[in-house]
Formats: structure tokens, sequence, C-alpha cells
């Protein structure tokens, strides 16, 4: 996403990192290792990172749980937890919503539709969008994010979406992470539920 809107941020052996201002609820930085031995450089990242005093309301994705960024400025938004579903065989959605895949937005930059990694879909009910989500092959696996649903289709959303998944991207794995009553849909549309992760946040000082 960052990289779409040509601020790619920085790869670093422990973490990712982007000093300038990033999309809307994405963070500026990103754990990518969780042994003991990076902590330490992970928290003096963070701290170089806070110094450059990045925009507005900034964060930090914890992928592993394993960061204590409290006594550093920074208030926990929330706890998550990493979710898995294996690849279906079969692509085809099983509720009454009506899936469009999404090919222009006046919100992300074209750049971004023009990605064959990336796909992004909303669902329609008696002519009115009520749902919706994003995909974007990696390596390996589909991450699967923005999940919108109301609280009685979210199951169904979940599943659809790994449905859509598995149309685009045949026999790749799909992950994700979620909290509170989304975790709880998408455990209940056969996500399997993995390690924790925290998103820390922090106001420009």
């Amino acid at each position: 996403m960052c990289r779409a809107h040509g601020r790619p941020g920085t790869f670093l052996p422990h973490m990712w990192v982007n000093a300038q201002a990033v999309p809307r609820f994405y963070p500026n930085a990103v754990s990518l290792r969780h042994d003991e031995a990076a902590l330490d450089e992970q928290h003096a990242t963070v701290d170089i990172l806070a110094r450059s005093n990045p925009p507005g309301r900034w964060a930090v994705k914890d992928s592993f749980a394993t960061l204590d960024l409290s006594r550093r400025g920074f208030d926990l938004l929330l706890d998550a937890r990493w979710i898995r579903q294996l690849p279906l065989l079969i692509a085809r959605t099983s509720s009454d919503l009506a899936w469009q895949r999404i090919d222009a937005s006046d919100t992300f930059p074209a750049k971004l539709f023009a990605d064959e990694r990336f796909a992004m879909f909303a669902a329609s009910r008696a002519g009115e969008v009520v749902a919706g989500g994003t995909l974007y092959r990696a390596g390996k696996v589909v991450g699967l994010s923005n999940v919108v649903a109301e609280p009685g289709d979210a199951v169904a959303v979940f599943r659809d979406l790994v449905a859509l998944a598995a149309g685009l991207f045949s026999g790749l794995p799909i992950v994700g992470y979620e909290s509170g009553n989304e975790l709880d849909a998408a455990i209940n549309a056969g996500f399997e539920p993995g390690d924790e992760l925290r998103i820390w946040v922090r106001e420009r000082q």
C-alpha cells in the first residue's frame, strides 16, 4: 500500500519502517522478527523513528506481541491474533451477497489496482454495498485485510472472501489478523487462530 502511494519505506533485518506519512490505518513500523536478539534493535529503531517525528498520529505493528512501548509514549490500540486458513479446492461463494472486484477508486492510487497481486472486493445486497475486503499475494501466502461486514453477515463474508482468494490465487493459504467480534467471526468461518500481535499508537510530540 505504501509503495503504491510512492512511499515504500525501508526494510531492515528486524523491522520495516517508514518516517513519511502513510495511508490511513497503516503503521509506520512493523516488527519482522521475534527472537530475543532483535528486541533491543527494534526498540532502538522505534526510538530513532520517534525522533524523526512522523506526521500526525502514527503506529507500530508489533507482529509478535513482544514489544513494550508503553514507556516510550505509546498507547495500546488493540490486541489481536493472527488467523490462517488453508487453501480451498473449490472457489465458490456461498452467501446471498453479490461480489464484485473493484478496479478503481478515488481513495486509492491507480497503481495499486494495476498490481496483479492485489484485489479489492465489494459485496452488495439489494443494490446496496454492505461488505468488502482486500487480498494481496505475497510470496507463498495471500494476505486478507480490511474486512468490513455487518455483524450478521461477518461469518459469511469471511467464507466468501476465502472462496474469492482461492479463485484468484489457487493453492495458497490465507493469512491475516483480527480482534474482537471480527476474530470470532473469522474463527467461525474456519480460520485457525494463531499467535498474538499488538498495535501501538503515539501522537506527534
